[in-house]
C-alpha cells in the first residue's frame, strides 16, 4: 500500500464495533423476518404481502450481510469492498422504496424499516469507506494505480497481479459515485 503502513495496522475500533453492531442487526432482523414474517406488517397495521415466502427471503440476504459485516469487522480496511456492498444496498434500497411508494405499490408507513435497515448505515460505512480510501491512496487523493502511485506501479505490498487490478476497480467505481466521476472517465 503506498500509505507506509505496516501491513498488521489495526483499523480503528469503532469501524470494528459498528461492523459487528451492523453484523448483530442484520442477523438477528434477518432472523426475526425468516421466522415471523407476518409480524412487522401487523405492527405497521398494513396487509401482508400475498407470498410471505418472498419477505423471508428478504431475511435471509439481510442475515446473509450480516455475516459479511462480521467478516470485514476483523479489518475493514482490507475488506472495504464488503462494506461497499452494503453501502450499495442501503443508498439503492431506499430509493426502489420511494419509486414503488409513489406508484402506491408500497404504503409510506412502511418506509419506518429504511430508518433502521438503511439511513442509521449511510454515515459509518461511508466513513470506513473513506478510511480505506484514504489508506488505499496514502491519503494522496490518486486512484490506485494513477500516475505517481508507485507502490502498485512497481508491484510492490502486500498486494500483486489480481488482486491490485480488482481494488482499483472497486475504488474507481466507489469513488465514480461521488465527485471523481471526470477523473474516471479520463482514465477510461
Amino acid at each position: 500500500m503506498s500509505s507506509g503502513r505496516p501491513a498488521n495496522y489495526p483499523s480503528p475500533m469503532w469501524m470494528r464495533r459498528v461492523l459487528l453492531v451492523a453484523a448483530g442487526y442484520n442477523l438477528v432482523w434477518g432472523a426475526w423476518v425468516i421466522f415471523f414474517p407476518l409480524v412487522p406488517f401487523r405492527w405497521l397495521g398494513i396487509d401482508p404481502p400475498n407470498y410471505p415466502g418472498l419477505w423471508q427471503c428478504i431475511g435471509m440476504i439481510v442475515g446473509v450481510y450480516g455475516i459479511g459485516y462480521g467478516a470485514a469487522a476483523l479489518d475493514p480496511v482490507r475488506h472495504w469492498p464488503i462494506v461497499l456492498v452494503g453501502l450499495l444496498g442501503k443508498i439503492f434500497g431506499p430509493i426502489g422504496f420511494v419509486g414503488a411508494a409513489m406508484k402506491g405499490e408500497f404504503p409510506w408507513v412502511a418506509g419506518l424499516t429504511i430508518i433502521t435497515n438503511d439511513l442509521i448505515w449511510w454515515l459509518p460505512f461511508a466513513a470506513i469507506l473513506w478510511h480505506a480510501w484514504q489508506q488505499e491512496t496514502g491519503g494522496s487523493g490518486l486512484v490506485p494505480g494513477a500516475a505517481g502511485d508507485r507502490s502498485v506501479e512497481t508491484g510492490s505490498g502486500p498486494r500483486s497481479g489480481v488482486t491490485q487490478s480488482a481494488a482499483r476497480t472497486a475504488v474507481a467505481v466507489s469513488v465514480s459515485m461521488t465527485e471523481a466521476g471526470p477523473l474516471i472517465e479520463r482514465r477510461s
